[in-house]
């Protein structure tokens, strides 16, 4: 057990508030994940001080601690936590009021007697311990991996973390369906010399703790500020007329994309006042068919053609709504589009530069221009 005193100097000329950035562990990528910003940080404390600090771990994992000893804490500080058994060692990642918020967006609910304590910033022993500690995750997950294997075992052991104190090890794993690893946990107790706990997460957590850039260019949402995961079906992408390629909608960790729900609400209430896809318009040119939707334009694309998509012409939502309750009526109006003048205008707008950037097109118009050389002086050597 750790006690903290306030009153030693010896104490707090050990404690280390080491940045992340000088830390060789954190610069290896293990614990930049999921930031949170304080923007509460320059507004003077209230008079009720909140002591629940928040503390990450190996990439994703966070918790919360009491800050019983009233310890001044602050963004970056290496501490020395109450752990199930013994010590862990963490960042503190967000400290004042900040917390009360975060919780509430998270829809967590703490009880103030259930969370562990916070021993004291951690001193140059814990750290050289800690580090020593990371060190053998990665060899510990390969010769895992092989255990498995051996057991036959159907699950993918995808990263193992140590506590702090060496004491205890997390093994992290992804399986299709229930896995009995009695005996693997057996074989890893006796060869690592230390308590085993299994935790068992999806393919996205998995990208989640990996990390990586997705297809925007950006990180993975996931590995920065997702904390909960929605499913995501195809509906997301119909809604959005999103062509349905699995190559191009399915992120690193083999499931749908999470984006593909961040628009999804806006398509559908622009939606709200489209007719059916699947009826047919029936005019005297002939029968039109449905194509593709421009729903923010308002314009749904039709073809004479039912199996081909050539031809197809633009027709504005009320055009649609008109045609198809002339129809019900038992009437088939001349032609499909009306005002074809003021679509094909609509269609040839061009790009206005109104920030006075470079054309758009100044490639193209230089290699008419040399072409347009070039044919002249052919002209006139011919002469």
């Amino acid at each position: 057990m750790y006690n903290q005193d306030n009153n030693d100097d010896q104490d707090n000329k050990d404690s280390l508030a080491i940045n992340p950035t000088n830390c060789s562990s954190c610069k290896s990528g293990n614990f930049d994940k999921l930031n949170t910003y304080n923007w509460l940080d320059n507004i003077p404390a209230s008079i009720q001080k909140s002591d629940i600090i928040e503390v990450r771990f190996k990439n994703t994992r966070k918790e919360y601690f009491r800050n019983v000893n009233e310890l001044r804490l602050n963004i970056g500080d290496i501490v020395a936590v109450e752990a199930s058994p013994g010590h862990d060692i963490g960042i503190v990642s967000l400290v004042g009021e900040l917390i009360h918020i975060q919780l509430k967006e998270d829809n967590i609910t703490l009880k103030h007697d259930e969370l562990k304590k916070i021993y004291r910033k951690a001193k140059s022993a814990d750290i050289e311990k800690w580090k020593e500690a990371i060190s053998f995750e990665n060899s510990t997950m390969l010769r895992a991996r092989e255990i498995a294997s051996d057991l036959n075992l159907d699950m993918k052991i995808g990263d193992v973390e140590y506590q702090g104190d060496k004491t205890k090890g997390i093994f992290y794993y992804i399986a299709s369906e229930r896995v009995d690893f009695r005996e693997l946990i057996k074989i890893l107790a006796e060869q690592f010399k230390i308590r085993i706990e299994m935790r068992q997460i999806g393919a996205r957590q998995e990208a989640g703790r990996i990390g990586g850039i997705g297809s925007c260019g950006r990180e993975l949402c996931c590995s920065t500020w997702m904390s909960n995961f929605v499913s995501v079906t195809t509906n997301s992408a119909r809604y959005q007329e999103i062509t349905l390629n699995p190559q191009k909608l399915a992120g690193q960790c083999g499931k749908l994309k999470c984006c593909l729900n961040y628009e999804v609400d806006c398509y559908i209430d622009a939606q709200e006042g489209f007719p059916q896809k699947n009826v047919p318009l029936k005019t005297k040119q002939g029968t039109a068919y449905y194509m593709k939707t421009d729903i923010f334009r308002g314009l749904m694309w039709y073809s004479f053609k039912k199996e081909l998509s050539v031809n197809i012409s633009p027709v504005p939502v009320e055009r649609v709504k008109e045609i198809i309750q002339l129809n019900k009526e038992g009437k088939e109006p001349e032609i499909l589009i009306e005002n074809v003048e003021i679509l094909n205008n609509e269609k040839t707008l061009d790009y206005n530069n109104v920030v006075g950037q470079e054309s758009l097109t100044r490639f193209d118009i230089k290699t008419i221009n040399k072409k347009k050389r070039n044919k002249k002086r052919r002209n006139y050597d011919k002469r």
